[in-house]
């Protein structure tokens, strides 16, 4: 509540007893900070601050201010961990069974001396409350994770340091540090960080520096009660601290939404990776395998509650949030990558094409690669039944290969589910970037393989039993790899799937099937099919049966599910050339 006249808001970083440094930090009613510094005692407390609480003043006081349970946490401290512990900002327990509460709260003591009123809800002009630095700055400045400036087992000097400047940094971000109202302290702060080289040095400062977020904490509460929660009361103890973006109204009620059709939209995945799928196949592109998935309610949650710079990253969550369809697309080598990302910008309407391996690389840095591709149905297929649940909807498929895809899941799986320890993780990343490098070096040589074997990939196809009247896959690929030397590899299972449908035609020897295609040389088959991606053998051999044959092959039994793409085909092949 705001008050005629001046008001301070004030900082205490409060040590647990008077051996430690307790911080203090003052902001003017313009936000600019007019003092900060380093006190033990509370008589030094009392001292350094009379002159700001003698008017309207709010003062925010990192440390409990009302402890009543005998053991375990507070409501308020189980409450707000529950919020924030995914970012790591839980509260530590405050109970009486601990030998800084036995006589009360210090906080609480200093608060009397200071004559505030300790009640989040009171009207009245001099107050205090309790605040808690670490979920602050997770809201204010966007962090995903708490920045560890605080000295903890295996967090050396240089860590420390960095993350407590970048902490400064975000400070100026939201306080005037620049007025010399201070008279230079905060300017002498940065120095200090940036010239020290022992813990201890660091402590004297960090603790400054979290008094100057409590004092914005408190600056921003009285600005902006809207947006600030109250964890807990008077009666059991509270904390205040700037709320999470996915308590707002927006956010939660696009949560509801995503819930209530999830069913929906999951139909709709399955459609997208029915489309991917038919789009490969049919082009006779080579791929390990596509599948998808449909962003689960909680995943969605999360996303959608992500801030930076205090503000949401996603206000639309229903809009914004682009990945709730998602298709991957796994091929053998980078080649294929291309021709698949190539394949999709020809047949669907693509959004948005991004090389994640390429930006990677403009860096200067080996880690992620991967094609995201945001995707829509074109104008033809929006008509169609089997996609009804894609209309007005868009899809992320991601393209990579097989080694790709073992780093980006390994990597994923050791870094983002937190079982890297905080000591080790400059060198896991040293590691996870070596074998990036390698890894890339790996796609290469798989696709200067694939290239010297081109023309024999027989060898990885089943034999078919010795009653089975259909050419045998493997020499049927190997007649191929011959006939359409500068095509692609085909789909395993392909091979086999093609060898039906020449039986339907009562094609059933090399002999046979190399004097059908005889004339198709001629035709230029390339030409009037104008190839915008490389196509396998067997589209190569699909396209060659469909000129020949025409109609009697768009209505074979095996083409059924596929006769609408055949006649389109068909069509093309008829136009005349030029």
């Amino acid at each position: 509540m705001r008050h005629a006249g001046p008001v301070h808001h004030i900082g205490i970083d409060l040590a647990w007893g008077e051996r430690q440094p307790t911080g203090l930090a003052v902001l003017d009613e313009d936000g600019a900070l007019v003092h900060v510094s380093a006190v033990r005692t509370d008589e030094e407390i009392v001292e350094r601050l009379a002159a700001y609480v003698e008017g309207p003043c709010l003062v925010a006081v990192d440390a409990p201010l009302v402890v009543r349970n005998e053991t375990g946490s507070r409501p308020a401290e189980k409450a707000l961990t529950k919020d924030f512990r995914r970012f790591e900002a839980g509260c530590h327990p405050s109970n009486l069974s601990k030998p800084e509460f036995r006589d009360g709260p210090r906080g609480a003591r200093v608060c009397k001396r200071l004559g505030l009123d300790m009640d989040p809800r009171s009207g009245r002009a001099r107050r205090a409350i309790e605040v808690y630095p670490h979920p602050a700055t997770i809201v204010l400045f966007g962090l995903q994770k708490t920045l560890k400036y605080k000295d903890k087992r295996g967090r050396d000097v240089d860590l420390l340091r960095s993350e407590l400047l970048t902490l400064m940094t975000h400070v100026e971000s939201v306080v005037r540090t620049d007025t010399g109202g201070d008279g230079g302290a905060w300017a002498a702060l940065c120095r200090a960080v940036e010239a020290a080289t022992r813990k201890s040095q660091l402590r004297v400062a960090e603790d400054q520096v979290d008094a100057v977020v409590c004092a914005y904490v408190a600056r921003f509460s009285d600005l902006h009660p809207d947006r600030t929660t109250v964890y807990g009361d008077l009666a059991e103890g509270y904390i205040v601290t700037p709320s999470l973006p996915d308590e707002s109204t927006a956010i939660r009620s696009a949560i509801q939404a995503y819930a209530a059709q999830h069913a929906e939209l999951s139909a709709a995945g399955e459609q997208a990776v029915a489309l991917v799928t038919s789009i490969l196949d049919e082009a006779g592109i080579n791929y390990l395998t596509v599948t998808g998935r449909t962003k689960s309610v909680v995943s969605f949650a999360e996303k959608a509650g992500r801030v930076r710079d205090g503000q949401p990253m996603y206000p639309a969550p229903l809009t914004d949030i682009t990945d709730q369809l998602g298709v991957r697309v796994i091929t053998y080598v980078q080649d294929d990558v291309e021709a698949v990302a190539g394949l999709l910008a020809d047949q669907v309407v693509v959004h948005d094409d991004r090389d994640m391996g390429q930006q990677t690389a403009s860096e200067g840095r080996w880690g992620y690669a991967s094609r995201h591709l945001l995707v829509a149905l074109d104008a033809a297929r929006e008509s169609q039944a089997a996609y009804a649940g894609l209309r007005g909807r868009v899809a992320q498929v991601q393209v990579r290969t097989v080694v790709q895809h073992a780093w980006a899941e390994f990597e994923h799986d050791i870094r983002y589910k937190g079982s890297v320890p905080e000591e080790h993780a400059p060198e896991f990343d040293r590691r996870f970037t070596l074998a990036a490098g390698l890894l890339e070096l790996a796609d290469r040589e798989f696709s200067a393989i694939r290239e010297r074997l081109r023309p024999e990939p027989a060898a990885q196809l089943p034999a078919v039993e010795d009653d089975d009247p259909r050419l045998d896959p493997r020499e049927l690929a190997a007649f191929l790899a011959g006939q359409y030397a500068d095509a692609g590899w085909s789909r395993t299972d392909h091979y086999a799937w093609i060898s039906g449908l020449l039986l339907e035609l009562g094609i059933t020897s090399l002999d046979e099937l190399g004097d059908v295609l005889r004339p198709t040389l001629a035709i230029g088959l390339n030409e009037r099919m104008d190839y915008r991606y490389p196509p396998g053998a067997v589209r190569r051999l699909d396209d060659a049966l469909l000129a020949v044959f025409g109609e009697q092959y768009v209505e074979l039994h095996g083409n059924a599910h596929r006769s609408p793409l055949l006649r389109q085909r068909l069509d093309k092949l008829r136009a005349p050339a030029g």
